[in-house]
């Protein structure tokens, strides 16, 4: 039988090869995405890098999705230029860098509002007399213990009439679920007894004080409260003043805000610039 002849409209397609060739070549790629991402000591980018080929080899754009992990941009003729901030570009060591944290909205405060509203008006007469200070902060609630009040000058022994303030604040704490920070700040004035060596094991011990009375007294459990001891380091006024120092010594109670809780950074407090001390005034009597 002859062999039948193609008619005139009728082509052989030569371009058949190009499917298998795609396919290889697609496989091949993904081949060399896990060999890079198996000698990743970043593990979070490797799990990037896994989850998008993925969703690229599913609904197309591989190169495009895995440039945006890679850090790589696309010019104005479409080409990748990945190494432009990828590995070997403007990080050549690969050190790895931790992503910014989110920014910290008056949303994420909203839930100490009401513990705001209740010890403002508890302690509305010790607020009055300067015995404490409340304040909202970005990292949560701040209630600032004056030690002129709370403890004898350069002692840790919070005086027992202050104790109907702690029940106050520590009934506030319990109603919540947020960690907690006790931190010591004095003056700049030097201390040096026979029990403190430094201003820092005075603001550290009556932070444990503080501690000891929240969990004894008030019943938080101590899971929840953290201490820190800043010495003169964050002052909240001038060292230059009797008036200023007065203010920088002091217990902050800070009730953190979830988010804050979760990034240690965020809760550490900062430093206020304050005037700095004149050459010419003269030297103060030392009082913690």
């Amino acid at each position: 039988m002859g062999r039948k002849k193609k008619g005139a409209g009728e082509h052989e397609n030569h371009e058949r090869w190009l499917v298998s060739y795609a396919d290889f070549i697609t496989l091949l790629f993904a081949f060399f995405v896990v060999m890079f991402a198996s000698s990743q000591t970043d593990k979070a980018k490797a799990q990037a890098v896994s989850d998008s080929v993925k969703q690229a080899l599913e609904k197309g754009g591989v190169a495009a999705a895995v440039r945006e992990v890679l850090g790589g941009t696309v010019d104005d003729v479409g080409k990748g230029n990945a190494m432009m901030k990828g590995p070997g570009g403007s990080n050549p060591k690969n050190i790895k860098i931790p992503p910014a944290p989110a920014p910290i909205t008056r949303t994420d405060l909203e839930e100490l509002a009401p513990s705001m509203k209740y010890l403002s008006k508890a302690l509305e007469d010790e607020i009055k007399d300067g015995k404490i200070e409340v304040h909202l902060e970005p990292r949560g609630l701040v209630v600032s213990l004056k030690q002129n009040t709370f403890f004898p000058s350069g002692e840790d022994t919070i005086d027992p009439a202050t104790y109907g303030i702690v029940d106050k604040i520590g009934s506030t704490i319990l109603s919540t679920k947020n960690p907690v920070r006790l931190e010591g700040h004095t003056d700049s004035q030097p201390i040096h007894t026979a029990r403190f060596a430094s201003n820092w094991e005075l603001s550290s011990a009556r932070s444990i004080s503080m501690l000891k009375l929240l969990a004894k007294r008030c019943h938080v459990p101590e899971g929840r409260l953290a201490v820190a001891g800043y010495a003169d380091t964050i002052p909240v006024d001038t060292n230059d003043t009797v008036e200023g120092r007065k203010h920088n010594r002091r217990v902050d109670i800070v009730i953190l805000s979830q988010i804050t809780a979760r990034g240690s950074d965020a809760a550490e407090p900062k430093k206020v610039e304050t005037t700095p001390p004149s050459p010419s005034s003269p030297p103060q009597t030392p009082k913690k």
